[in-house]
């Protein structure tokens, strides 16, 4: 299934797509207070399955005493039900957020925690929709 094929079916389903790239189709999860769509939701061919991906994050920022271990730790408790459901760590890493402005200063560290799991084309709707469900980020959103 291609990723225009993997668009069609979760548009059919209801659900909104924010992109759709060569490889993967990226899921509308929701707004972020600038109205910009904000996903961490995808959906990608993977051999003669699909595969739904769950990115969840979080920035140093908001847990500056913690160590790089303890954020891990809250990303994977926030996992936890998904882990339940049949998903999988495929990568945990961290990046710099850098300034727009002076790519040379770093304002703060986003970590995150990547999960997949393989599913059929008639089940992965119902993926998408409990990954969708699924808060991914440990940051308050007030």
């Amino acid at each position: 299934m291609t990723p225009q094929e993997i668009k069609k079916v979760i548009t059919g389903g209801g659900l909104e797509v924010y992109r759709t790239t060569g490889h993967e189709v990226i899921v509308a999860d929701r707004v972020r207070d600038n109205l910009i769509l904000d996903s961490g939701v995808r959906v990608r061919p993977n051999g003669s399955e699909l595969e739904v991906r769950l990115i969840m994050g979080l920035r140093r920022g908001q847990y500056p005493n913690e160590t790089d271990d303890q954020l891990f730790g809250r990303l994977r408790e926030l996992a936890s039900p998904a882990l339940a459901q049949g998903f999988r760590e495929v990568h945990a890493g961290f990046a710099a957020v850098n300034d727009p402005a002076d790519a040379k200063k770093t304002l703060d560290t986003f970590f995150e925690v990547i999960l997949a799991k393989a599913t059929t084309t008639a089940e992965m709707l119902e993926e998408v929709r409990f990954a969708m469900g699924i808060a991914k980020t440990a940051e308050s959103r007030h």
